[in-house]
């Protein structure tokens, strides 16, 4: 087979642009495959409506049969054509992203053959942001099934080069739009689900499309494989991709940490993927450069192109330094993984504790979620008081030598009794503080010891001692009105005993006085807060790794 270059980068030539759209897209309307670019990764596409030419798809990839397809249409307008009860979030989202890199995944109409959902009742939905392939959809008004135009587990093409050196022979035609702006492929998102679930992170950052939707699941393909016999409900969970011949090895952790693992093991004929300022760590060896380690946009952008260009060298195996799973990284990440069949080295991301503390209502529930979320270990030091008063005898026998047996026989505290002994006395209560402080204290630092991120939280932070084992401590402060409104909401009771917890308490400005940091919530929802609560805490991650 001979296959047509059509050169739409440059806009010249005998033919005009309006005349090699058209031929294109006869292609696609007479069941021909083309590739074809989009600013994610250029695309294999077929007319996604015709059997014979979809089937051709996996012929021409050597693509597994059970790896459902992505259909390409030129708008929103589209949807109803081929998908069954669209949700409204599914318009909501095409409004914001679309033209963009992100699929969605919706209810199948019958119109759309089984072999291009591999015979799932869902099919994949995008609108590409590239005006060449959107015309070329629009003039051959058939959507596009179109995986990326890569061999089979291979790296993906982001440019017309990649699709010629895998697919020149087999297929009918190939658009040259230019580079891929973005680099990797969309992100999709089902939203057959509730809550709905991101099933390949890609183009579209997973907090862009959680302020439109809220809390999304991320489905465990996205950092483990599937196991056999699981059959995959949108392309890339499966099998491995985007590998080149040689075996990869990710390393994970804080850059310093990752480029130092791969310099302990890496050996001449090995090659690396690293980020550009440790590049002079590996003279003897070939390198491919990610780009600066804080520069999502170049690691998407690279990624694949890195991983390719090992195919032209000899390397015995590539070691590949990993960034963390945060905006456009974490598609970068997923890739990287998949391409090493997930074997991954941990080199650690170092130990950050964050220390937490402010008045009731102000938030910090929402706040420590948003610590989870990133990966991090909550403690919560209320909680923890009231389990060593349970099962820690060191600091029960204290507390007897002091007070006298405030224990009941079943061995739980009497709280009536200790409160007498220390609540109408001043001197009291804070000999009692500082019994609870230094048992629960070193209790705090073996419980952070080791790599990760902490969190504490201590409404006493400061007097207890404990923000001094905190990188960086945090008031979590909130308006008086709004504090006492959400009191009410969330314990069901009135607004002066409301006002009353919290006029007991310390106000705003002791904590903003005594901590390095200050979250003030005037956020409408929970949600909302813990969606800002992240980006401020990936922010500070950042920068205390980039202070080491």
């Amino acid at each position: 087979m001979e296959t047509v270059y059509f050169d739409l980068r440059n806009r010249t030539g005998a033919q005009s642009e309006a005349d090699q759209i058209s031929a294109a897209a006869n292609i696609l309307r007479d069941g021909g495959l083309l590739g074809i670019p989009t600013e994610t990764v250029y695309g294999l596409g077929a007319n996604g409506l015709d059997p014979s030419a979809v089937k051709a798809i996996f012929e021409a990839k050597g693509r597994p049969q059970d790896n459902p397809l992505i259909l390409h249409i030129a708008s929103a307008d589209w949807l109803e054509r081929y998908c069954e009860d669209v949700p409204p979030m599914a318009y909501a989202l095409a409004e914001k992203f679309w033209p963009g890199p992100l699929t969605m995944i919706l209810k199948r109409k019958s119109i759309v053959p089984d072999v291009t959902t591999a015979g799932l009742d869902t099919v994949g939905m995008r609108c590409p942001n590239h005006p060449i392939t959107l015309a070329i959809i629009r003039e051959s008004g058939v959507p596009v099934a179109a995986p990326s135009a890569n061999t089979s587990g291979r790296p993906s093409c982001t440019c017309a080069e990649d699709v010629r050196e895998d697919m020149d022979g087999k297929i009918d035609g190939i658009v040259d739009g230019g580079p891929c702006m973005v680099g990797v492929e969309s992100s999709i998102i089902d939203l057959t689900c509730v809550p709905p679930r991101l099933l390949r992170p890609g183009g579209l950052p997973l907090e862009d499309i959680e302020q439109m939707l809220g809390h999304v699941e991320v489905d465990k393909a996205v950092t483990s494989q599937l196991k056999a016999g699981e059959q995959p409900r949108a392309p890339g969970m499966k099998y491995r991709h985007y590998a080149p011949k040689a075996p990869v090895t990710v390393v994970t952790g804080a850059p310093d940490k990752s480029a130092s693992a791969i310099l302990e093991r890496v050996k001449p004929g090995d090659g690396v993927i690293c980020f550009e300022e440790f590049i002079s760590l590996f003279p003897e060896q070939t390198v491919q450069s990610l780009g600066h380690s804080r520069d999502r946009l170049a690691h998407s952008q690279r990624v694949f192109d890195a991983l390719r260009a090992f195919d032209t060298c000899e390397v015995t195996q590539i070691y590949a330094q990993c960034p963390d799973s945060r905006g456009l990284d974490m598609a970068v990440a997923n890739r990287l993984k998949k391409a090493a069949g997930f074997q991954v080295i941990e080199a650690g991301s170092g130990r950050i504790v964050f220390g937490l503390t402010g008045g009731t209502g102000a938030g910090k529930t929402s706040a420590l979620d948003a610590i989870r979320d990133l990966g991090g270990k909550v403690i919560d030091c209320d909680a923890l008081y009231h389990q060593m008063l349970k099962t820690h005898q060191p600091m029960r026998q204290a507390i007897v030598e002091q007070f006298g047996n405030v224990f009941c026989e079943d061995g739980s505290l009497n709280r009536e009794k200790l409160g007498k002994e220390v609540f109408s006395n001043q001197e009291r209560l804070e000999k009692l503080n500082a019994i609870v402080y230094s048992f629960i204290v070193p209790e705090l630092q073996r419980l952070t010891e080791g790599d990760g991120l902490f969190a504490i939280d201590a409404i006493n932070l400061m007097e207890s001692g404990a923000g001094k084992l905190c990188d960086k401590t945090i008031a979590v402060t909130a308006p008086a009105e709004v504090r006492v409104k959400r009191i009410m909401a969330r314990d069901n009771i009135g607004e002066e005993y409301a006002r009353l917890r919290i006029s007991a308490q310390k106000p705003n400005e002791y904590f903003e006085q005594k901590c390095d940091y200050v979250l003030h919530n005037t956020a409408e929802s929970p949600e909302e807060f813990r969606r800002f609560a992240r980006t401020f805490f990936e922010r500070l991650v950042e920068e205390i790794q980039n202070e080491g």
